[in-house]
């Protein structure tokens, strides 16, 4: 992607997205293709697969000339193992941190203050005060500090909580100190709350094992935001038959979670249904996104975001 290109073809899953994009410059040509069928065309420049619907669309690539895969999605694990060969492909940073943010946010606090019980008792028209846990002056370890972890500690800190963060490795940044994984388990027991942003994939899989939970303090509470694979579901049900700790999940393993599963019905459970990033917030920002895409292609700069390929 040396050169600029002239006539670029942009492929989009729905017209919604197509009127998002509003007016682009002359050359470009947008179809919409929610990749249900086989390409309607030899070549794209940029395709925007469907959201959420990486596994069962990608295969329509195949044998079709594609400059660039523009993901609506921040993760992307197990995509590289159904791409087809050679295809470039970037994932949604810039778009869903903020909402996600406030999804991990809403969720601690929710288990805190108890607003899931609250809801049961208003259907049930019930008027039962309780004493609750607060957010405020809890000891909250962060573990992940990349997009969705920053936007993450912005949100917590008008909330006077004591932050402790951790990533990959050790450093500081943003002016505050950064711990490293290998750091965690002289960490976890004082962390009344952990929130959990990490990528899945292989080197992050069953981070959150046994182990990890009986490191954290008798009724802590784990919010996940990351991916259903970050934690060993089995580990945590069991703490959670125990009451040891507490659980706010927007994702699970597996996914979606199925009638019947023991975390539907154990006590201090709250479940979201992978909704970190559905939020109005979502169409401005990819639009915003695939418009930076088309700009970097015309003047022949190297896209954002390019996690594979590339």
């Amino acid at each position: 992607m040396s050169r600029g290109i002239r006539n670029l073809i942009v492929s989009v899953p729905t017209e919604q997205l197509a009127a998002d994009l509003g007016e682009l410059p002359a050359g470009v040509e947008v179809v919409v293709w929610p990749m249900d069928g086989p390409s309607p065309r030899d070549r794209f420049d940029l395709v925007v697969p469907p959201y959420m619907q990486m596994a069962t669309v990608l295969e329509r690539l195949d044998g079709v000339e594609v400059g660039l895969v523009q993901s609506q999605s921040i993760g992307y694990d197990g995509v590289a193992d159904i791409l087809p060969a050679g295809l470039p492909f970037a994932n949604a940073a810039t778009v869903h941190e903020t909402s996600t943010a406030e999804l991990a946010v809403g969720l601690a606090l929710a288990s805190q203050r108890r607003i899931d019980d609250f809801a049961r008792d208003t259907a049930a028209g019930r008027w039962a005060p309780p004493f609750a846990q607060s957010l405020a002056d809890r000891r909250v370890l962060l573990l992940g500090y990349g997009g969705v972890g920053k936007a993450v500690a912005a949100r917590l800190a008008p909330f006077e909580v004591d932050l402790t963060l951790v990533a990959s490795t050790a450093r500081e940044e943003d002016g505050m100190p950064v711990h490293g994984v290998d750091e965690l388990p002289g960490l976890l027991g004082s962390a009344e709350i952990v929130i959990v942003t990490l990528p899945g994939g292989d080197a992050t899989r069953h981070i959150v094992d046994d182990a990890f939970l009986s490191a954290m303090p008798e009724g802590a509470l784990l919010v996940n935001v990351g991916r259903g694979s970050l934690v060993d579901t089995d580990a945590l049900v069991s703490h959670l038959e125990r009451g040891r700790v507490r659980a706010a999940l927007d994702v699970t393993d597996p996914e979606p979670l199925p009638p019947g599963h023991p975390l539907w019905s154990l006590p201090g459970v709250l479940i979201a249904p992978h909704v970190g990033g559905a939020t109005s917030a979502m169409r401005p920002r990819i639009a915003r996104l695939v418009r930076r895409q088309i700009e970097h292609l015309l003047a022949g700069e190297p896209p954002e975001n390019v996690v594979l390929g590339g």
